[in-house]
């Protein structure tokens, strides 16, 4: 297959070959892929086909990048994450619900995604892709109406593309770098509650369990180092490619808070003038939440909410501090082990009650003694899930 450029654009000559004699895991319906796209629907696809399989419902991912900026389970959809695309979150279907709480995790960044879904895409879900920015989509298939729905999107470039469920990949895999060919097995560990048996501190809860293995299956298809909060079922922060696992700890946490300060009556309540785009009122909800507005921005805000009004008072300290400590039964996964434990200190600051992490760092049993500390439960997986 012959795709639009590699890369980067000038990367003129790119095309995707499979081993002499192999299947192809997936078929191009519409579009044409560049070296990237497909970059992010195999590992999408890939995120979301085994998690659908280890918790038997609908899940979705929306990547940016090669990581996911979200993923999340069919689910219950609340009302913040359901206004912005004008849907009633009690009449959400599962598939849909998946994909909304997917984006919902950091909508600025799912800007121009890459969506991926475990089932059929059916025409509620195509009615919803229509109206969002996205680059392209990969599902094992189309309901009928769905595919012709997706295909007039973008001037007819939207990228369409169905995977083979039943496709297994090889025992081997291989890429080139620099002219070397690294060639290893296969990661075919399974992901089973049997990896979260080593309790280390505290009581595991059923809930809990499920966020931390379904933590472990967002990780496995991130960029390393990678960290994961969660909570019900969906992905809240997501941070990947950092070279100091605290950072990533931080950055997805800022990421977590600003998932939760979006649902704050404050920031509800901002009311824009009708024709500011969806895109806009989210990305300006976020600004006003970072509470950095350049004097330009309060200008450019101003006039996009209803009545050209001022903009409102930023939440103060005590009023943050107020409403994050309302988020708890968040769990948090590492793909890595957690070397120092800032990481659990930093976590607990964003409602973190459960932790996965492989363990067998030589400061373990201070990462363990920190979340005795701060009531949290700690497992250890024993499995490292670094991706490149």
């Amino acid at each position: 297959m012959d795709l639009r450029y590699g890369i980067n654009p000038q990367n003129t000559r790119a095309r995707i070959e499979p081993p002499p004699g192999a299947e192809l895991p997936l078929r191009l319906l519409n579009g044409q892929p560049s070296y990237v796209n497909l970059l992010d629907a195999l590992n999408a696809w890939q995120l979301v086909s085994e998690a659908a399989a280890v918790f038997g419902r609908p899940a979705a991912a929306s990547f940016k990048h090669v990581s996911p900026a979200g993923a999340a389970l069919a689910g219950p959809v609340d009302p913040a994450a359901a206004e912005p695309y004008a849907l009633d979150p009690a009449a959400v279907g599962p598939l849909t619900s998946a994909y909304l709480r997917a984006r919902d995790a950091d909508p600025k960044s799912s800007y121009g995604d890459l969506v991926a879904v475990s089932h059929e895409v059916d025409a509620e879900l195509a009615d919803l892709l229509a109206r969002v920015v996205s680059d392209g989509i990969v599902a094992p298939g189309y309901a009928p109406g769905a595919l012709d729905v997706l295909t007039r999107k973008k001037g007819g470039r939207y990228l369409v593309l169905e995977a083979d469920p039943r496709y297994v990949p090889p025992a081997v895999e291989t890429r080139e770098v620099h002219g070397l060919r690294l060639v290893q097995d296969t990661d075919t560990t399974p992901l089973t509650a049997a990896l979260l048996a080593d309790v280390r501190t505290g009581t595991l809860t059923p809930a809990a369990a499920d966020d931390l293995l379904f933590g472990l299956a967002v990780l496995r298809r991130t960029q390393s180092n990678s960290v994961c909060y969660l909570r019900d079922g969906a992905a809240l922060g997501i941070g990947a490619g950092q070279q100091s696992r605290v950072d990533c700890t931080r950055l997805a946490g800022a990421k977590t808070d600003t998932w939760w300060l979006r649902r704050h009556p404050a920031v509800r309540a901002l009311d824009f003038r009708p024709e500011i785009r969806r895109q806009d009122r989210i990305n300006w909800r976020i600004r006003y939440l970072e509470g950095d507005l350049t004097p330009d921005e309060r200008t450019r805000f101003a006039a996009a909410l209803s009545g050209g009004g001022d903009v409102p008072d930023e939440l103060g300290p005590d009023e943050r501090a107020r409403w994050a400590a309302e988020l708890d039964g968040v769990a948090f996964v590492s793909d890595g082990c957690l070397p120092f434990r800032d990481n659990v200190d930093h976590a607990r600051r964003h409602g973190v009650r459960a932790i996965a992490e492989p363990g067998g760092s030589l400061r373990s049993a201070e990462v363990e003694t920190a979340c005795a500390e701060h009531g949290i439960t700690l497992v250890h997986t024993g499995l490292r899930l670094f991706h490149h």
